[in-house]
Order: structure tokens, then C-alpha cells, then sequence
């Protein structure tokens, strides 16, 4: 393909980063907002794949996607003070955020333009091939027993939550022993 192409690919997940990003910020439905939110990290994600960064992109479709989104979505869905509301929000501030959106916007383009030393490195130069097999082999032979502990605590917070979420559960006071 060549230079034009993938600029037009680029600036695709571009907008739809950034149409996502707004809708997440936009919405006063909740729901709309988490799907929105989806889109983002696909987005972001498809940006990863794009620079042959295909671990950072697996990463973040199994973290950002795969965890916290469908946490989110089922944090929203499944708490009774939010399913017998309306879901949306009541507080919209137009002004506050465009102002400081703006101001990012501009330190962002000053440093993108004024600052930084962009470097081109010539397509028969850039890295082929794939990362994730030695990182893959690194983390089940020398970094094995770290996973393994992580993956524990995980689970005990995992299973502490959910015994502190539970509703059935009763509640204890001094007097009521």
C-alpha cells in the first residue's frame, strides 16, 4: 500500500477514537456512554495494530476491553441504586470542558510541532516479525512464579469483593449480636 492509504487508515481510527471519545462525554445515558467507551479501545487498539505493536494491541483489548469495559458495563447493569433510575446523568458543563480541552489541544500541538524531534525510519528498516512469542516464553519459564502470585491475589480480591457486594449478607452491630 502505499503512503496516501495509510494515512487515510490512520486518520479512520483517528475519528473514530476521538468521535468515540466525545460520544463517552457527550452522553447523559450511561449505557451509551460504555459503548462508546468500546469503540474507544477498539480504536486505540486498531492505532496499536497499525504500528506493529501487536502485543500492546492484544493487551489492550484483553485488559481495557475484556476487563474493565465488561466490568463497568455489568457494574452499571447489575447495582440496584442505578436499574431503578433513569441512567442518566444531571450535570452538563459545556463551557469548563471545552476551556480545558482546548488548552490541552494547544499545549499537545505545541509540543507535537515545536518540540519534538520526529524521526523517520525508512520501511526496510522498521522491526518485522512479532514480540509476543518471547514475552509469552519469559513469562511461563523465568518471570512463571510472579504470574502464578498476581494471579492469586487477583482472585482473593476478586472473591473479597464479591462477598462485600453480596446483599444477603447481614449486617452485624454491637447490640444486635
Amino acid at each position: 500500500m502505499n503512503s496516501l492509504a495509510y494515512q487515510i487508515i490512520f486518520y479512520l481510527f483517528a475519528a473514530i477514537i476521538v468521535g468515540s471519545a466525545a460520544l463517552v462525554v457527550i452522553s447523559k445515558n450511561i449505557i451509551h456512554s460504555a459503548f462508546g467507551l468500546l469503540f474507544t479501545f477498539f480504536g486505540v487498539a486498531a492505532i496499536y495494530v497499525y504500528l506493529n505493536a501487536d502485543f500492546i494491541a492484544v493487551t489492550q483489548i484483553v485488559v481495557y476491553v475484556g476487563g474493565i469495559l465488561v466490568l463497568l458495563l455489568f457494574g452499571v447493569m447489575l447495582t440496584n441504586k442505578i436499574t431503578q433510575a433513569d441512567l442518566k446523568t444531571e450535570t452538563l458543563n459545556p463551557v469548563p470542558g471545552l476551556l480545558i480541552t482546548l488548552s490541552v489541544l494547544a499545549m499537545l500541538l505545541y509540543t507535537f510541532y515545536f518540540r519534538a524531534k520526529w524521526v523517520t525510519v525508512p520501511v526496510d528498516q522498521q522491526l518485522r516479525g512479532t514480540v509476543v512469542e518471547p514475552i509469552g516464553i519469559a513469562t511461563m519459564t523465568t518471570y512463571v512464579l510472579p504470574f502464578e502470585i498476581v494471579s492469586i491475589v487477583l482472585m482473593v480480591a476478586l472473591l473479597g469483593a464479591a462477598y462485600i457486594a453480596r446483599a444477603d449478607r447481614k449486617v452485624q452491630t454491637k447490640e444486635g449480636k
